[in-house]
């Protein structure tokens, strides 16, 4: 579930202004890899059992997540990928060129405090196995506020931490990231395999009645809303807005030799989400019985009581791995807004931020409403690079409008991202439309809008009328 990847160093060109030359292209080895690591994370720990609570029935939540899932992988390997080897340029810089430079301080801002409470989300996924020793009260269902002074000082030290390790740069964390990867979906499944017999679970053919009648019951729990295949399929989908349709990847892809490399996200699919969402719920529901169906809601004591040690060094890691570098790069975002800072002074203060959002359980409790947010919000730039890319000749448009007409802040970008979410705003407000399913809609109004505002306000040939 994380944004581009990006590498520092001295030695290291980024070509974050230029194309990607064929010399530094990679194979189709480093982005199987990468999706696999990008897409096991601290997230998997809290989605899953979300579903759980929700009360999503099994044949729902394996239909709408298999399909939702080929969906992405779809929209990474035919909208995504095919843009980034074309231009192979990173997200910034093409939006730059399309929306002018004024108008990405505004985006960098946005991008920035969205990494910040995505990373606070996973910190506070780790402080649920760091205060298992130290008997913390762990948060609820319905906990929004910090439970404990115990709690917000395990956060904070945690923060503290990865703070300090994300200041010292991204190769190493990437690395380790990846190193984890494969041990932390080990532990997903021989966890959820282990904990099966308890739940009822002695042979294979058992398995679907007691996932109906236990696991995926279809009735969800106290104070919880009920969700339905569609939602498992658009969240499975659109969980990964920002980066696929929300063309965030293009800072990878653009390293790829084919466009074709943008399906093997499917190994972020189907071995993150698909087996951890599966393993995850399993362990919930586990741990659910265990505790007469409390509304407690922590991720480190769920795994904890089904691996043990393990498995709560696994919560650990697992939310270590996506909190450290999510705050390197909204450093690296706020970075391009404050040039003359230094870095690791901009890490500091988003690392400070990130910290005490994490104090507040709601960012845990509410994660799939979050992701789904995250998504919509930087949704409408993808839909702009889209309609750019592939529509603007077609409709008489000048392609990378602030690059070659030199605009620096493009009012049509800018009404665009507006008038789409305060549309989406409208449908969930007023006709009660879930945020899960605004991301489509939203897509097709962004991309008519900037259609029709960069038509009226730069016609070709003529004077731009704003």
């Amino acid at each position: 579930m994380s944004p581009q990847t990006q590498n520092t160093g001295p030695a290291v060109n980024e070509y974050e202004r230029e194309p990607v030359p064929p010399a530094a292209q990679k194979g189709w080895r480093s982005f199987l890899g990468m999706y696999a690591g990008e897409h096991t994370a601290g997230t998997e720990f809290v989605i899953g059992p979300l579903f759980v609570a929700h009360g999503v029935g099994a044949f729902d939540f394996f239909a709408g997540l298999i399909l939702g899932n080929i969906l992405a992988v779809l929209s990474w390997g035919l909208m995504t990928a095919p843009i980034a080897t074309s231009k192979r340029m990173t997200l910034y810089y093409q939006l730059e060129r399309i929306c002018g430079y004024k108008m990405v301080s505004i985006y960098n801002v946005v991008n920035a405090l969205m990494f910040c409470f995505l990373a606070g989300s996973m910190i506070a996924v780790s402080a649920t196995a760091v205060g298992i020793p130290f008997n913390l009260t762990m948060p609820t269902l319905n906990s929004w506020l910090p439970t404990s002074v115990g709690w917000v000082l395990a956060v904070l030290v945690f923060g503290f931490v990865t703070t300090l390790v994300a200041i010292k740069g991204y190769n190493q964390v990437a690395r380790f990231a990846n190193v984890a990867a494969p041990w932390m979906i080990l532990i997903f499944m021989a966890a959820a395999l282990a904990i099966l017999p308890e739940l009822g679970v002695t042979r294979f053919s058992e398995f679907w009645a007691v996932a109906n009648k236990v696991i995926w019951t279809g009735i969800p729990l106290e104070g919880v809303s009920k969700f339905s295949f569609w939602h498992v399929l658009f969240f499975a989908w659109f969980c990964n807005m920002a980066m696929h349709i929300g063309m965030s990847d293009l800072t990878i892809l653009r390293y790829a030799k084919s466009w074709k490399y943008g399906f093997h996200s499917f190994s972020g699919m189907f071995i993150g989400h698909f087996i951890a969402w599966i393993s995850s719920g399993i362990l919930y529901a586990a741990f659910l019985q265990s505790s007469n169906f409390s509304t407690e809601f922590a991720p480190g004591p769920i795994a904890y009581g089904a691996a043990g040690v393990a498995g709560a060094v696994c919560v650990v890691v697992a939310g270590w791995s996506t909190a450290n570098p999510t705050i390197y790069r909204a450093g690296l975002a706020l970075q391009g807004v404050f040039p003359k800072m230094k870095t690791w002074k901009v890490t500091a203060w988003v690392g400070a931020v990130t910290s005490i959002a994490a104090c507040f359980p709601a960012l845990v409790m509410k994660l799939l409403d979050f992701v789904a947010l995250y998504g919509l919000v930087l949704m409408p730039m993808g839909a702009v690079i889209f309609a750019d890319f592939y529509l603007s000749p077609r409709f008489g448009i000048t392609q990378e409008m602030a690059y070659n007409r030199n605009i620096s802040f493009s009012n049509a970008t800018f009404f665009t991202w507006l008038i789409t979410l305060g549309i989406c705003l409208g449908l969930n407000l007023g006709f009660g439309i879930d945020i899960f399913f605004l991301g489509l809609p939203g897509w097709f109004i962004a991309v008519f809008t900037f259609l029709i505002l960069s038509k009226t306000l730069y016609p070709k040939g003529k004077e731009a009328l704003v």
